[in-house]
């Protein structure tokens, strides 16, 4: 059996992940990470975009979650993620998110519009 680390994923509404993950790609600021078991500790603030979440292998992806921002804090018990806004990705609806992001781009509103690009993008990668 791989080795597995604790993962929590948690929003102002719910928290949607507690469990175990081989491993987790976050959308940092700086870049996307990798965290595997044994990571260095590590804080960063995060980007619109989905987390990706191996839970019984670092081959298999099994869920990916769109974060809306937030803060990701690699310590020695885990990993911990406090997203702004939090929705699976399968949970998107494409024709809605694409009627938003015209909405936004006509109100030359850059922060929705990067938002809503990047949820766009969770949707077809």
């Amino acid at each position: 059996m791989a080795d597995l680390f604790h993962f929590e994923l948690v929003s102002p509404e719910r928290r949607l992940v507690s469990g175990t993950a081989a491993m987790v790609v976050v959308p940092g600021s700086e870049g996307d990470f990798g965290v595997l078991p044994g990571h260095a500790p590590l804080m960063s603030t995060i980007r619109p975009g989905a987390i990706a979440i191996y839970e019984a292998d670092s081959n298999t992806l099994t869920r990916r979650i769109f974060v809306d921002g937030g803060f990701a804090e690699v310590n020695d018990q885990g990993l911990t993620i406090l997203a702004e806004a939090a929705i699976p990705v399968g949970d998107i609806d494409p024709a809605e998110v694409a009627t938003q992001l015209a909405a936004a781009r006509a109100a030359n509103d850059e922060k929705a519009v990067e938002r809503l690009e990047a949820m766009q993008a969770a949707v077809v990668n």
